[in-house]
């Protein structure tokens, strides 16, 4: 089933109805193993229609917020001209006081989300959500690669990793020991999401890398790390997001999408459609 849009047929909003805006962002140039996260958005989008629109957990129908997909960005293989679009498009929906949803793509596409948010938003922190670290400062030869993600978020706001079970002796350097919770002391220790927690500030920006799931959940993602949370678990420390602070718009990337299995793309939906219903779900109660 095709589908250009959120949601299908049942979810169709135009844009001034709207206080959600999906924006696809087919990009990766940037990938250095499992290629096809440009495919991701299309996937995602494709997967969406199988939703039920109706949210058990918050007793709500988000869609009625109106939902609103834009046309894909165009993408050119420079990182910059793809960051310095995905800026442009999160700023401008900011500043209409609407809820941006950039889905990739791989990582460099939120690097564009991060500076229009922090611009936009004042005591502002970056949740990341991930298997890797990102914090190298540059990666062959481009400080924009999807390795550099997080390297560039802590360059427009501090920011807090969750779910990291991955990086190169390169990055120490750069970590923050109080705001880095890596995976298998989540594991040991639920209450490590708690002091994640309280480490954001009012305002937040998530970005949610699809390989932070365990890939026995989430197989398909250009660099799948095992020893990730699994659904239900990451999905409670969302809630728990979005009940106690602003999230003012989010990203979800990193599908690369397989022809034989599509139980990941509907996930990567429903992750969505999860996190706008904590966002407005409880709220429209």
């Amino acid at each position: 089933m095709a589908a250009t849009n959120f949601g299908g047929e049942e979810v169709i909003y135009g844009y001034d109805e709207s206080q959600i805006i999906i924006i696809p962002v087919p990009y990766d140039a940037t990938s250095t193993y499992i290629r096809g996260a440009d495919r991701g958005p299309d996937a995602i989008l494709k997967a969406s229609p199988a939703l039920e629109f109706y949210d058990i957990e918050t007793g709500s129908e988000v869609h009625r917020k109106g939902i609103h997909t834009i046309a894909p960005l165009k993408c050119t293989d420079d990182p910059s001209d793809v960051t310095g679009a995905v800026y442009r498009a999160v700023l401008r929906i900011l500043g209409e006081n609407r809820f941006p949803v950039v889905i990739g793509g791989n990582h460099t596409v939120s690097i564009g989300a991060f500076r229009a948010a922090a611009e936009a938003f004042d005591n502002l922190s970056i949740l990341q959500l991930d298997a890797h670290s990102d914090l190298r400062p540059e990666y062959e030869g481009s400080h924009l690669n999807h390795a550099c993600a997080a390297a560039r978020a802590r360059e427009y706001a501090p920011l807090v990793q969750v779910g990291v079970r991955s990086m190169a002796a390169e990055e120490l350097p750069f970590v923050d020991r109080q705001r880095i919770f890596y995976a298998h002391d989540l594991y040991l220790d639920k209450s490590l999401y708690n002091k994640a927690l309280n480490q954001l500030s009012e305002n937040v920006y998530i970005t949610l890398d699809l390989d932070v799931f365990d890939p026995s959940v989430m197989p398909s993602t250009g660099t799948p790390e095992p020893g990730g949370p699994d659904y239900r678990e990451l999905m409670f420390f969302l809630r728990d997001v979005f009940t106690h602070k602003n999230v003012i718009g989010f990203d979800v990337v990193e599908l690369c999408p397989s022809d034989n299995n599509k139980a990941p793309d509907f996930m990567a939906a429903k992750v969505i459609y999860q996190m706008l219903s904590y966002r407005f779900g409880r709220q429209s109660e």
